[in-house]
């Protein structure tokens, strides 16, 4: 039978067995903390937080809401230079033309506006409504380009007026009319789908998390 080491050696072992233990402790620590870390993190990482959705949400229907609020302006614009149109057609004159062009000049400014709000709200849209939100925006360009159109013709109408024969003048007239009816029927289809957008874009926020 071995002798029993003197007691300061057995208090020296045993320290020393203690500073090993911890130190292996420690080491395992060390090696975990990145794979807890991960962990942890992975959650945050692959959902936005509840504030920022909450902002997204706000913000979408807030775009969509502004667009169709544009849509419905350039369509009452665009229908009340048609309605102006038909209700002088078979009259020609420079004040009437000058009218006409006021109106055109209106609506043409008011889809522009419309095609602006239109493509904000297809950059902030939700993900299940964004192509609601591009069917606007493509609606609202269609809408532009229509009054743009009816705005150039009423313009050559305003030319034509004075400046020669009365059959030249009137045919510019009646193709100012066509136009203003085209661009009518444009935003009221941008205003439609403005309408649609909204429609989706609030009951997406309502179920999305």
């Amino acid at each position: 039978m071995k002798p029993t080491p003197p007691l300061p050696r057995l208090i020296a072992i045993a320290a020393a067995a203690l500073t090993a233990a911890a130190v292996a402790a420690a080491i395992v620590m060390l090696l975990s903390a990145p794979a807890m870390a991960a962990e942890s993190t992975a959650p945050s990482q692959s959902s936005a937080p509840s504030g920022v959705a909450s902002s997204a949400k706000a913000a979408a229907i807030r775009a969509a809401h502004e667009a169709e609020s544009a849509a419905h302006e350039a369509a009452e614009a665009a229908r009340l230079a048609a309605r102006q149109g038909q209700a002088t057609a078979g009259k020609v004159s420079r004040s009437i033309a000058e009218g006409i062009r006021r109106a055109a000049q209106k609506a043409a400014e008011a889809a522009t506006r419309l095609e602006a709000k239109a493509s904000a709200s297809s950059g902030r849209a939700l993900e299940e409504t964004r192509e609601a939100a591009r069917t606007t925006e493509a609606e609202s360009k269609k809408a532009t380009a229509a009054t743009r159109d009816a705005l150039a013709k009423a313009d050559d109408s305003l030319q034509r007026a004075t400046r020669t024969s009365k059959e030249e003048a009137e045919k510019a007239a009646h193709a100012t009319r066509d136009a203003l009816d085209t661009a009518a029927a444009a935003t009221s289809a941008a205003a439609r789908s403005a309408k649609e957008a909204v429609k989706r874009t609030v009951e997406a926020a309502r179920h999305k998390i």
